[in-house]
């Protein structure tokens, strides 16, 4: 009966947020995906107008229902250019949560959140067997990108470029807790799931920025996956699991802000976390508005809080060129504050691509579930990144990260890909 109460008062939810939509079509010009597609059923107007009888449509056909919600990559981009204020990005998220409670979690995402990612110690564990046998089965293709591929692994993984799990993990630093230096200031440190197990050169970064700066830092090594992945898939529970573990670790705030170098873990405690909050307690709700406040990404808590300021570029400087993250721009407002941190770096020239700010493609579980429109969105991305002839991109998203190295890699490039903060580390020594 719990559950079910929760199901309708987000129904309820869903139905006050529909009522904005004006079909006036203007998340057509912005969709990803539609792009590709050209169905109605796929941008931001057709689908809202599908959830107006969600319930009646539920009963009719699930499946369909389901089908639509799942060709989305959550990107906001609709939200953004949305001239009347619709909240597209929280109507998907709310509406899949609702349309999953009713079908139920498929087995193979049943075993892969509530058997593994719910279970930190297995999930560890099960990585770190993986980077220690993955060289039998991933053969290297880009010493540049740091990508491989695998025949054997092709039924599963298809034609992908993959980056390799790190040896030791981020956690493997173990718990760090120090105390205010010189700046006065002291953070939390949330790394992520991808950067603790692939992109361990972007934690060592941020770790070594803040120690530069006299900063202290609160790294807790039993802190969990955010909760987006799920929640995306609709697994209401295994996201509020997550959610109630890191409140145990972080809820205490003693802490002046929480970091993090990934833009959809900033988005989920910014934003995510207050907008799905109904299913929890109101001293967890309260502690859920405390880490919201807190919440800052990696960039803008370099340049707007250390107030690092841009440098000449030097002779022989290197050209960068920015991927905008879509949940770092578009859910958080962070985009100058990248390039500030790539200006402090003198080795550098900044070079704008055409569309920095359009979607790479990625978006989580939609790479998997619909990877040959996400090729075509990534191909657009990779084809801007090239033309501006930089040396490396940078992007503030390790899941963007990912989905640019499989296409330029693919692609045959010799062009970088890093995180602002890994090319800002470089100039401290």
């Amino acid at each position: 009966m719990a559950d079910l109460n929760h199901m309708l008062k987000l129904l309820n939810e869903l139905d006050d947020q529909i009522v904005g939509c004006m079909r006036c079509g203007m998340c057509q010009s912005v969709c990803p995906v539609f792009a590709e597609t050209g169905r109605e059923a796929d941008v931001a107007r057709g689908k809202i107008a599908l959830l107006e009888f969600l319930s009646h449509e539920m009963i009719k056909d699930a499946e369909a229902v389901k089908e639509r919600l799942d060709k989305c990559l959550l990107c906001g981009s609709c939200a953004a250019a949305c001239p009347s204020g619709v909240k597209a990005l929280d109507i998907f998220i709310k509406a899949r949560a609702i349309i999953t409670a009713y079908l139920g979690l498929s087995p193979v995402k049943k075993a892969i959140f509530r058997g593994m990612i719910t279970k930190p110690a297995l999930f560890n564990n099960l990585l770190a067997l993986g980077s220690k046998f993955q060289g039998f089965f991933t053969t290297p293709v880009n010493d540049i990108i740091g990508s491989s591929c695998s025949k054997l692994l092709s039924p599963l993984l298809g034609d992908r470029h993959l980056l390799s799990l790190a040896d030791k993990p981020l956690r493997g630093n173990g718990t760090i807790d120090t105390a205010p230096g010189l700046s006065g200031l002291r953070v939390a440190f949330f790394y992520g799931c991808v950067v603790d197990k692939m992109f361990t050169s972007v934690g060592e970064a941020v770790l070594k920025v803040l120690r530069h700066h006299g900063v202290g830092i609160y790294m807790p090594v039993d802190q969990v996956c955010c909760g987006v992945p799920s929640l995306a898939s609709g697994d209401l529970k295994s996201y509020e699991d997550l959610v109630r573990m890191n409140l145990k670790v972080f809820g205490k705030g003693d802490f002046d802000y929480i970091l993090t170098p990934c833009g959809t873990c900033t988005s989920a405690f910014h934003h995510i976390w207050p907008l799905m909050n109904s299913g929890f307690s109101q001293s967890e709700r309260e502690t859920i508005a405390m880490l919201a406040d807190k919440a800052m990404d990696i960039n803008a808590f370099i340049a707007d809080k250390l107030g690092v300021s841009k440098a000449e570029p030097a002779a022989g400087a290197k050209t960068v060129t920015i991927h905008d993250p879509c949940h770092l721009k578009k859910s958080l407002g962070v985009s100058g504050q990248v390039r500030t941190v790539l200006g402090a770096n003198p080795n550098l020239k900044q070079v704008e691509m055409a569309g920095s700010d359009v979607c790479c493609g990625c978006g989580g579980s939609f790479n998997l579930q619909h990877y040959s429109v996400s090729t075509k969105i990534g191909k657009k991305k990779r084809d801007s990144i090239v033309a501006t002839g930089a040396d490396v991109v940078a992007a503030g998203c390790p899941a963007c990260m990912m989905q640019i190295a499989d296409m330029m890699s693919q692609a045959g490039d010799r062009i970088a890909v890093k995180h602002p903060v890994e090319l800002y580390a470089q100039t401290l020594g």
